[in-house]
């Protein structure tokens, strides 16, 4: 079988599966593992986030949006060449991936015809059914099946029960402007043994403003940056620190202000978000065990 992912979640999967070897096209944010990176590129974006802030990259999404403009494009002559019998895309965000629209009227102007499998996930448990609607498309089901009772069992094991007192969270994934993070991250943080402040499971991410976050005075605050890892994460969140009530917020004072690798743990719909969980778990309470993780995947923001 011949895979192409148009989505780094995805891609994540397939390596998850054992698919490697199937795999023959990728996007350019298609970084882990790291093998991924060698493989064909199928979608290119149209800025350069790397050269970019975070309001420089708001401010360009909205241009290219309102102007009727796509911001990712796929590579005609490069898809062709893959051949592929699936491809792996999604319906859920045109800011995070190509249109589905798009995938469709390329597909169908291919030699033969793949089966397209769009992946829309709200939640931890649509992650672990999008794993296993992979499974069933590649004949892989019995290696998916054994891949999400891992996962499962793992979020099980830092799983905080729903009685006792959590700590107010706010979870931003975006900076200028304000964003909360939504879909799965709310439930992680409940999961995590916090109190979302601000956003609910399963809704889409929503721009907030810095009042609404004074309001609520968490306890904790999680920057998690779509496609950042943490030492970004760090720097585009800099400019809070001159936001009036800043250094009143009880998360500030008490230094359980954390910068987050939001790429690799909590934007993608894969795998890795369990080791997003657990990461989440021990900074709500450090005494949770947990796999080690690196600077660049969390760091005190103070």
């Amino acid at each position: 079988m011949r895979i192409c992912s148009l989505l780094p979640g995805a891609t994540e999967i397939v390596y998850a599966l054992g698919l490697e070897k199937e795999l023959v096209g990728v996007t350019h944010e298609c970084d882990y593992p790291a093998d991924a990176q060698y493989k064909p590129i199928l979608v290119k974006s149209a800025i350069d986030p790397k050269r970019m802030s975070s309001s420089e990259i708001d401010r360009k999404v909205g241009e290219i949006l309102q102007g009727g403009k796509h911001l990712y494009t796929l590579d005609q002559e490069t898809l062709r060449q893959s051949a592929p019998d699936l491809i792996l895309t999604q319906g859920l965000c045109e800011v995070c991936a190509l249109d589905y629209n798009e995938v469709e009227k390329a597909a169908a102007s291919l030699a033969r015809k793949p089966e397209i499998l769009s992946l829309n996930p709200h939640s931890l448990s649509d992650v672990f059914d999008d794993i296993l609607r992979i499974g069933v498309a590649t004949s892989r089901l019995l290696v998916a099946q054994a891949l999400v009772r891992d996962l499962q069992e793992r979020v099980e094991r830092v799983a905080v029960p729903s009685s006792g007192r959590r700590p107010r969270v706010v979870g931003l994934e975006w900076f200028e402007p304000l964003f909360v993070a939504g879909h799965w991250v709310p439930e992680m943080i409940s999961l995590a043994g916090g109190d979302d402040a601000l956003a609910r499971a399963g809704e889409p991410s929503r721009k907030v403003e810095w009042q609404e976050i004074v309001a609520v005075r968490p306890e904790v605050i999680f920057l998690m940056p779509c496609g950042f890892d943490a030492r970004r994460a760090v720097k585009e969140a800099t400019p809070l620190r001159a936001l009036p009530g800043w250094n009143d917020l009880p998360a500030v004072k008490t230094n359980n202000v954390f910068a987050l690798n939001g790429s690799a743990y909590f934007s993608r719909p894969g795998p890795r978000l369990v080791n997003g969980l657990e990461i989440l778990a021990h900074l709500i309470d450090p005494t949770k065990a947990t796999l080690p993780f690196a600077p660049a995947d969390a760091t005190t923001f103070n």
